[in-house]
C-alpha cells in the first residue's frame, strides 16, 4: 500500500522540475538583492576569533588518499576535549570562505550550486578548550564564533532531539547545519530544494575527511525530531530549520 507514495517521492530525485520553471521570474532575475552570506550576529554578541593560518600547520601532512581510505562513520569518542584550533580547522574545512566575490556571493571550501551556500553552522559544545558549554554559531566571513545560548543538560537534550541516539551526547561537539532555503530559492526557485540536499552532502564529506587530520571521528545524522532540534537551536522552523547533524570527538 506504500508503493504509490514511494513512486511519487522518487520524482524529487529527478531533474524534470527544472523544465517547467520560468527562471526569468526568480528573485535574482527580477533584480531583488541577494540574501546575505551569513546571518549577522546580534548587537549583544561578541565575536570569538578562531585560530587560523599557522595554527592549521599542526595538522598538515595527512595524505588525502589515506584519509579517503580511512573514512568511516564513528560513534565512539574519547572524553578528551577538542582544542579551539581543531574546531577551527573543521569549521574552515566545511564552510570556510576563500574569496568574497560580491554581495551575497563567496567561494568557500565546499562546492555549492550557484555559489549560494544556504547553510548556517551551529555547534553544540560540551568540551572544547576555553569555551563554555552551550550553543554557538560560526561566522565564516570573520572566521569567528558567537555564543547563542546555554542549554541545561545539553547531552540529554541532544539525545532526546535525535530520537534517543545517546552516543551523540557523548561527543565534545556536535555540528548542526541549518538551512535558509531562500538563499538558494533566490536563484533557483522550486528547483532549489534538490540541490540544497546535494550541497549538504558535500559539506559533511569535508568534515569526515578533515576529522582524519585530527585523529577524530564523526557520523552524519539525518534522523532527528525536527521540532525539538529547531527549538534546541532556537531557529524559527520555517525560514531556517535543522537539516543535518554530525557529532565529532577524538578517537
Amino acid at each position: 500500500m506504500f508503493e504509490p507514495t514511494i513512486s511519487t517521492q522518487r520524482e524529487f530525485l529527478r531533474d524534470n522540475l527544472r523544465q517547467s520553471i520560468n527562471f526569468y521570474l526568480t528573485d535574482q532575475n527580477r533584480g531583488v538583492e541577494a540574501p546575505p552570506l551569513q546571518k549577522p550576529p546580534r548587537e549583544d554578541q561578541q565575536l570569538i576569533p578562531l585560530p587560523a593560518g599557522e595554527a592549521f600547520s599542526l595538522f598538515a601532512g595527512t595524505d588525502l588518499l589515506d584519509a579517503i581510505a580511512r573514512r568511516q562513520s564513528r560513534r565512539r569518542y574519547q572524553t578528551a576535549p577538542l582544542s579551539q584550533a581543531e574546531l577551527a580547522l573543521l569549521l574552515w574545512a566545511t564552510q570556510g570562505v576563500r574569496t568574497t566575490l560580491g554581495p551575497g556571493c563567496a567561494l568557500r571550501t565546499v562546492p555549492s550550486a550557484g555559489c549560494r551556500h544556504a547553510f548556517e553552522s551551529y555547534l553544540l559544545i560540551s568540551k572544547v578548550t576555553g569555551l563554555a558549554p552551550g550553543v554557538y554559531r560560526y561566522l565564516p566571513l570573520e572566521h569567528a564564533l558567537v555564543f547563542e545560548h546555554a542549554v541545561d543538560h545539553l547531552a540529554a537534550a541532544l539525545s532526546r532531539a535525535t530520537l534517543g541516539q545517546a552516543f551523540i551526547g557523548t561527543a565534545p561537539v556536535t555540528f548542526a547545519w541549518t538551512v535558509l532555503p531562500y538563499r538558494m530559492e533566490w536563484r533557483y526557485h522550486t528547483a532549489a530544494h534538490r540541490v540544497i540536499l546535494m550541497d549538504v552532502g558535500h559539506l559533511c564529506q569535508n568534515l569526515y575527511l578533515a576529522c582524519e587530520a585530527l585523529q577524530a571521528g564523526t557520523c552524519g545524522i539525518a534522523a532527528y525530531h525536527q521540532q525539538q532540534m529547531d527549538e534546541l537551536l532556537r531557529v524559527d522552523g520555517e525560514e531556517e530549520f535543522t537539516l543535518y547533524l554530525a557529532p565529532v570527538g577524538k578517537l
